[in-house]
This record gives C-alpha cells, sequence and structure tokens, in this order.
C-alpha cells in the first residue's frame, strides 16, 4: 500500500510540475469529496478564498465514523474535524497551464471524537495541525479534480474530490 500511495504521490507531483491555480486574488471555490484516513473513511466539504494570486485561505469541515474494537466488543466511534487552511499555489513560481494546480500548505483546526458511553478506550478530541500538498485538474472554467495528502496530529490519510471555483 505505501508503494501505491508513493507512485500516486510521485505522479501527482510530477503532473503538478505543469500547475497554475485559477481562483486567483478574490476568486472562491468549493471543494466536496471522500478519502481514507487513520480514523475511518473521511467526507469533506470546504471552501477556498484567493487574497493573492498565489494564496489561498478557507475552512473545512470533515466527518468519519468507524468501528473500534475494545474488550471483546465493537463500538462506532465519530470523529468531527473543522479546520481552518491556508496553501501556497505553485502558479507563478513554475509558469505552468491554467488546468493544474499544485499546492502546499497548513491546516489548523479542531477534532471532536465521541463514543458510546459503555466505550472505556482511549478518545482524543482537541486541536490539530496538519500539512498538506494537494493537486487539482480543471477540465473547464469552474469544475476540476483534486487529490490531496496530508497528515499531522490530527489524522492523516488522503482525500479525492472535485472543485467548483464560483
Amino acid at each position: 500500500m505505501k508503494k501505491v500511495m508513493l507512485i500516486v504521490f510521485m505522479s501527482l507531483l510530477s503532473a503538478g510540475l505543469f500547475a497554475q491555480s485559477p481562483i486567483g486574488d478574490g476568486g472562491k471555490q468549493i471543494n466536496i469529496g471522500t478519502g481514507f484516513s487513520t480514523w475511518g473513511i473521511p467526507l469533506y466539504a470546504g471552501m477556498d478564498f484567493g487574497v493573492h494570486p498565489d494564496i489561498t485561505v478557507g475552512f473545512n469541515v470533515s466527518y468519519r465514523s468507524y468501528s473500534h474494537r475494545w474488550s471483546a466488543d465493537d463500538y462506532r466511534l465519530n470523529v468531527l474535524g473543522l479546520f481552518a487552511n491556508g496553501n501556497y499555489h505553485f502558479n507563478t513560481l513554475l509558469n505552468i497551464p491554467q488546468e493544474w494546480d499544485l499546492y502546499a500548505g497548513l491546516s489548523l483546526g479542531f477534532v471532536s471524537v465521541s463514543a458510546p458511553s459503555a466505550y472505556k478506550g482511549g478518545t482524543v478530541s482537541g486541536l490539530g495541525l496538519d500539512l498538506q500538498i494537494g493537486g487539482r485538474y480543471y477540465w473547464n472554467d469552474r469544475w476540476g479534480v483534486n487529490l490531496e495528502f496530508g497528515g499531522g496530529n490530527a489524522a492523516s490519510g488522503a482525500r479525492i474530490g472535485v472543485s467548483y471555483v464560483l
């Protein structure tokens, strides 16, 4: 699995060397999708705002639910994440076609883990700091597909979804 992730990452990175973000200063974009993580399969939605031709800030919310076996019993845990993010888009630096976007950045937020009252295993809620690297391919002026890898103290994994430029 690690080899597959490395191949996908390197392919994305090499493809991203031809990237340029279409949102730019003052633009807005909505992102939705799913992925995989250390805490179940996440569903996410978020929005990015262009504050500079190469910089976006935004937010995202994610939800995941997973089963955990503790003391011979199975329990369903729920994880809700609320994050603010900032990304640098390598558009101008690499002078690449507009249909591609390669970015990297930080996310800071809060993760809430809930479990049934009978569950005596550990749950970790609190502040989270994550790093991410991702890329998008826009098939027209508004719609694109995105792939993002990240990790930190809140969760790690990948996201795949669609982006819509407002």
